[in-house]
């Protein structure tokens, strides 16, 4: 009788523990939240699209200024990329920092690998790329350069590839045996490569000059053929501007075969023919485009632009190729992100302390919620997605 008592007193423990770890833990997925980067506070804001509500702030991050995010495979962790040189991993189901170091004292982006197993990131000070330990956070390997390192992005086949902005320099990263990288270098690609994007698939790497009107593209594919200049003097015999702020290449939008690219320093938009890579089209739009990315189904396009114009976005249409609108949802728009099937976008409004959602059908605001200076918009969608 007492064994018996003691056995059905058991079960009773076990079920009020389940029911209390359950209630605690309250299982869900993961493929609708993202985080927000709140830049002035360095904390992330955790957040669900689903809904359109922030599901609670993190800090600790150090300085955000220029931060970015990566996700795990399975979207659970998300890896921040500090301006000081944080490398920082947070889950985003406890709400809690899992590891954090302090890797350079500089930085400037970074990518996950193809298989989710290595995590890279882009320094300036002191220049190169360390690659760690995608679960661990501890070192693999480190690529020393004598320049900083920009556009760095992962590729197909295991490989990471990134640009050098003082020298000139395309490097590729063949990781497949982590402990023994291969590297293979493209020199003399063009004057400070300053960012780079990777085309739908991760065939052709892009990177865009600074320090010259043009850019220089590498098909993965053909190595062996090096680096190919494209674009070149699109701004011969105009005037040149002052560039407020660098346009951001990963931004890009690839829809119904040509590239839109933002012109450095001007009030263009490009449009480039994905096939023969030659200028097809320019549209001129507000100002300076920082971002210039594609809704999911590549319908239109979305803008955002430099100071002192970053209170507008502008929505291209794809087919006509011309502004169908232009909205004015507060000061400093800093980035943009859709949704994975693009029904709704979200902006983050820096200078009224503000994220809000636009249906991008009617363009009307659906919701707007608080946030501390809020910048980068990453959805965990991106960790499917080659090259962000």
């Amino acid at each position: 009788m007492i064994n018996k008592f003691k056995l059905m007193l058991g079960i009773l423990m076990a079920t009020l523990v389940f029911a209390a770890n359950s209630h605690a833990t309250e299982l869900r997925g993961t493929g609708d939240l993202g985080l927000v980067i709140e830049r002035a506070d360095g904390s992330v804001l955790i957040v669900e699209h689903s809904t359109d509500t922030i599901l609670g702030r993190v800090e600790g991050f150090g300085n955000l200024s220029h931060a970015s995010v990566v996700f795990s495979r399975d979207e659970r962790y998300g890896y921040v990329f500090g301006r000081e040189g944080g490398l920082t991993k947070i889950d985003l189901l406890t709400h809690k920092v899992v590891n954090r170091i302090i890797q350079a004292g500089n930085s400037i982006g970074g990518a996950i690998s193809q298989d989710g197993k290595l995590v890279a990131v882009s320094n300036y000070d002191p220049g190169g790329v360390k690659v760690f330990d995608a679960e661990t956070l501890e070192l693999v390997a480190n690529l020393k350069t004598d320049s900083k390192t920009v556009g760095l992005v992962d590729a197909p086949d295991s490989k990471f590839v990134f640009s050098l902005y003082d020298t000139g320099e395309i490097w590729v990263a063949d990781f497949s045996d982590p402990k023994n990288p291969a590297i293979r270098k493209y020199e003399d690609i063009g004057i400070q490569p300053y960012d780079a994007l990777l085309t739908p698939g991760g065939r052709y790497y892009i990177a865009g000059l600074f320090g010259e009107d043009g850019m220089a593209m590498l098909d993965l594919w053909n190595l062996d053929a090096g680096v190919k200049r494209i674009m070149g003097g699109y701004g011969r015999g105009e005037e040149k501007l002052p560039v407020y702020k660098m346009p951001h290449l990963e931004g890009w939008a690839s829809a119904d075969d040509v590239l839109f690219v933002p012109a450095v320093g001007r009030h263009e938009v490009l449009v480039v023919d994905s096939k023969t890579w030659q200028e097809i089209d320019r549209i001129k739009v507000h100002g300076q485009p920082i971002f210039v990315m594609a809704r999911p189904d590549g319908r239109e396009v979305w803008v955002n632009f430099a100071i002192p114009d970053n209170s507008a976005v502008q929505v291209i249409d794809v087919l006509s190729r011309k502004v169908k609108a232009t909205l004015k949802p507060g000061k400093a728009i800093l980035h943009m992100e859709f949704t994975p099937r693009g029904e709704k976008v979200w902006l983050s409004v820096r200078d009224d302390d503000l994220l809000k959602v636009y249906d991008t059908r009617s363009l009307k605001e659906l919701k707007q919620m608080p946030a501390k200076k809020p910048s980068g918009i990453f959805f965990t969608n991106r960790a499917h997605e080659i090259g962000l």
